[in-house]
């Protein structure tokens, strides 16, 4: 399977913080923000990283991860010029997808849990996987109407009076047709290629997958000034009490066993003024993991 990061957008709604800079490089705590969701892509075992973002921003990104074989990994780049909808990155990553079965996380969608890994884990072969989480605020995503035995029979984007609290979340598991279903796409109302029209393909199609996230899955959709501000909040009393980092790429390539302890520690030793690599070192070096 591969891997889609979309780090696209114009970050609006956090305006002014983000007229300088992509929101996904936005710091939560110690690491910059796109740390978070590709340490998730890597929980589920992939190695093949497309990361889709602004021209203006491609060389920043680029400078933070290069070709990814820090990370045990290959990450290649491809740019979306506006903002069409989320749909649009498997247009845009058609050639990258090939034949291969792809994940896309949202580069501002953060995941915490040690269940996580055996749900990004589950054999998937064929049609689409979606992960739902209940929230409060329901209308600001795309809402998943379920019948008595909890099978969705529904979804709708947006929708001013939502059926259920049960919503998308910022990853999906597609199968490869992904690229030809959204080339079918017409724009929305809203001008954009949606993603629940894609994710409506495959249940009409009974070929979607919904694994419900419990409370013992933190989802954040840091689109918001006090979502942004609750994941640094979350992160940094998470680490300081539990003494492990989260949402590090050179930790999960260590699990993985992508890299050695011995290469990790020879690449932190080289920025000897950040606390951060000064605490991955700590951590591999003293078997913390």
């Amino acid at each position: 399977m591969k891997g889609i990061i979309l780090a696209g957008g114009s970050g609006s709604r956090l305006f002014p913080l983000t007229t300088p800079v992509s929101k996904q490089l936005l710091p939560i705590y110690d690491k910059p923000m796109i740390f978070y969701p590709l340490c998730t892509l890597m929980e589920a075992g992939i190695k093949d990283i497309l990361v889709i973002t602004k021209q203006e921003d491609l060389f920043s990104f680029e400078k933070l991860l290069g070709d990814g074989s820090s990370y045990g990994l290959s990450i290649n780049y491809k740019i979306q010029d506006h903002p069409n909808g989320l749909a649009e990155a498997f247009i845009i990553g058609k050639e990258f997808i090939a034949n291969s079965r792809v994940a896309m996380i949202l580069g501002d969608n953060l995941f915490f849990s040690d269940s996580l890994k055996s749900n990004l884990k589950k054999k998937f072969t064929s049609g689409a996987r979606v992960f739902a989480c209940r929230v409060n605020d329901p209308e600001r995503y795309g809402v998943i109407e379920f019948d008595r035995d909890f099978k969705a029979i529904s979804i709708e984007e947006k929708p001013k009076r939502p059926k259920t609290n049960f919503v998308v979340t910022g990853l999906y598991f597609y199968n490869s047709d992904i690229a030809s279903y959204a080339e079918s796409l017409k724009p929305s109302k809203r001008g954009e290629l949606e993603i629940t029209e894609l994710n409506s393909i495959y249940l009409q199609n009974d070929e979607l997958e919904v694994i419900r996230f419990g409370s013992n899955v933190t989802w954040f959709d840091t689109g918001t000034y006090d979502s942004l501000i609750e994941a640094n909040h979350f992160v940094q009393a998470f680490q300081n009490r539990q003494g492990q980092l989260l949402g590090s790429p050179e930790i999960q390539a260590y699990k993985n066993q992508w890299l050695s302890k011995e290469e990790i520690i020879r690449n932190c030793k080289k920025q000897t003024n950040s606390n951060y690599f000064i605490r991955v070192s700590k951590i591999l070096s003293q078997n913390l993991v």
